[in-house]
C-alpha cells in the first residue's frame, strides 16, 4: 500500500475516532441530563403536547396583514401599513419577559445589526411584536431603550419600532408568516420559534433567517432583494423552540433539548461518513502495490 493510501486511511480513521468523541460526550452529557431530570421527576408529559404545536413555516410570498393593529413604545396606535411602503420590513416576534432563547434572538440580532452598513430606520425599519398581549407599551418603551443605546445609532430610534397588541392582531401576523406558538398555563410561558423575517415595502414575506443564525451579510442581501420586490427561497434550517420550564424545578428547556438532538444527528451523520469512507479506501486502495 502507498503512502497516500496510508495516510488518507489514517484520516479516515481519525475523522471516525473524532466522531466517536463527540457521540460520547453527548451521549454522556444526555444521559447526565436525562438521569438529573429522572431523579427530579420525569419531564411532565404535557410539555410533549405543547411543543408538538409549535413550529415556523415558510410561507414565502404570502401578504402580511397590514391593517393589524399595535400600540408602539409610546402607546400611539399603529398599523402595519405604517412601517411599509417605501422600505423593506424586518419582522421578529418574542416575548419581551423572556429571559431564554428570545434574549438570545435580540442580542444574536443586535450584534448583526451593529455590523451591518444600513441603518435602521434609513435603509429598512425593524418591527419587534411582542406574542405575550399582557405586555405593555412602558415595558416596550424600556426594551426600545436599552436596545437602541446598545446599537449606537440614536437616529434609529424613529425606525426600529416595539410593538404591543391583543391576542386578535397578534395571531393574525404571526399566521401571516406562519408563525406557530402557543401558551402553556401550566408555566405560565409561550413556546414559540425562533426566527427573522424580511418583508417587501409593500409587505409580502421575501427571506426568513432561523437557528440564532442572522448574518450581517445575509440580511444584507435580503433587504436589497425586498427592496427590489424579489422574494427568496425556502431555507434548509429547522427554527429553535423557546420553552423552558422553571429553572427550580430541574427540569430542562425544550431549546436545550432540541439542540442535542439536532447535534446527535450530526454525530451519527459523522459516523456514517467515517465508516464509509473507511471501506472505500479497503475496496479501491490508491496507487497500491500490486
Amino acid at each position: 500500500m502507498s503512502q497516500t493510501a496510508v495516510d488518507a486511511r489514517r484520516s479516515a480513521a481519525k475523522a471516525l475516532a473524532l466522531a466517536l468523541t463527540l457521540g460520547g460526550c453527548l451521549a454522556a452529557s444526555y444521559a447526565g441530563a436525562q438521569g438529573q431530570a429522572a431523579a427530579r421527576g420525569s419531564v411532565d408529559s404535557s410539555a410533549d403536547r405543547v411543543i408538538k404545536k409549535v413550529r415556523l413555516d415558510q410561507k414565502l410570498n404570502a401578504q402580511v396583514p397590514l391593517d393589524a393593529t399595535f400600540r408602539d413604545d409610546a402607546g400611539r396606535v399603529v398599523k402595519l401599513r405604517d412601517y411599509s411602503g417605501s422600505k423593506p420590513l424586518m419582522l421578529m416576534l418574542i416575548q419581551y419577559r423572556c429571559r431564554m432563547l428570545c434574549s438570545e434572538e435580540m442580542n444574536t440580532l443586535l450584534r448583526s445589526l451593529k455590523e451591518l452598513k444600513f441603518d435602521t430606520g434609513n435603509q429598512f425599519d425593524l418591527a419587534v411584536i411582542s406574542i405575550d398581549s399582557r405586555e405593555t407599551p412602558s415595558l416596550a418603551a424600556e426594551k426600545k431603550q436599552s436596545y437602541i443605546r446598545e446599537y449606537g445609532r440614536p437616529e434609529a430610534a424613529r425606525g426600529w419600532h416595539f410593538l404591543t397588541g391583543d391576542d386578535a392582531n397578534i395571531n393574525k401576523v404571526a399566521e401571516s408568516i406562519g408563525f406557530h406558538f402557543t401558551y402553556d398555563p401550566k408555566t405560565d410561558q409561550f413556546a414559540h420559534p425562533d426566527g427573522v423575517i424580511i418583508l417587501t415595502p409593500e409587505g409580502r414575506v421575501a427571506r426568513y433567517f432561523f437557528r440564532l443564525d442572522y448574518p450581517a451579510q445575509g440580511l444584507r442581501y435580503a433587504l436589497v432583494e425586498a427592496a427590489k420586490h424579489r422574494i427568496g427561497s425556502p431555507l434548509d434550517y429547522i427554527a429553535l423552540l423557546c420553552y423552558h420550564y422553571d429553572p427550580q424545578t430541574g427540569r430542562y428547556g425544550v431549546a436545550l433539548m432540541k439542540v442535542m438532538r439536532l447535534a446527535g444527528l450530526t454525530t451519527v451523520f459523522a459516523l456514517a461518513v467515517g465508516v464509509l469512507a473507511l471501506k472505500r479506501r479497503d475496496r479501491h486502495p490508491s496507487g497500491g502495490a500490486h
